[in-house]
């Protein structure tokens, strides 16, 4: 038995570049940095910080999601296989590319600061409880439609 998984977090380094098929199947390529801080050692010795770059592959649905929202700088966790596969240059030397096929990918900015703000949730008000204690009602789900009551001889409440 044998596995061949890969876990990444970091920024991309480019734009996705996104190719369609005539079949329209799609395939994005973009770098994604991953940086260990630097440390000193306990005797003394400063390792600097360090940066890889990973050449990122990413195929179909995952392709246009890339497409659409990720973007340089972008902040991404990304599972998937290492992949090595060789070619020969114009000079007739041979290349060795080493790339993570993408399986999975979460984007983890931040939403738009510019864009609206949530609703706010109105706060039920305060009531005065016997022993002068202060206590709030139990919040009334205010938003969404209101699911339809059960028939006779329905079990399901919708």
């Amino acid at each position: 038995m044998s596995v061949n998984k890969v876990i990444l977090l970091g920024n991309v380094g480019k734009d996705p570049e996104v190719r369609y098929f005539d079949n329209g199947g799609a395939v994005a390529n973009f770098t994604l940095a991953t940086t260990e801080r630097g440390y000193t050692a306990a005797n003394g010795t400063q390792v600097p910080e360090r940066t890889d770059w990973h050449n990122i592959v990413l195929w179909r649905g995952l392709a246009e999601i890339a497409e659409k929202y990720v973007k340089k700088g972008s902040k991404i966790y990304l599972e998937g296989k290492i992949r090595t596969r060789s070619y020969d240059d114009s000079a007739g030397n041979k290349r060795y590319v080493t790339e993570i096929y993408g399986d999975n990918m979460e984007l983890l900015d931040k939403k738009d600061p510019q864009g609206p703000p949530p609703p706010p949730i109105p706060q039920p008000p305060l009531e005065r409880q016997d022993q002068g204690q202060q206590v709030r009602q139990p919040a009334v789900e205010t938003q969404g439609p209101a699911l339809p009551e059960a028939e006779e001889g329905d079990d399901l409440p919708f």
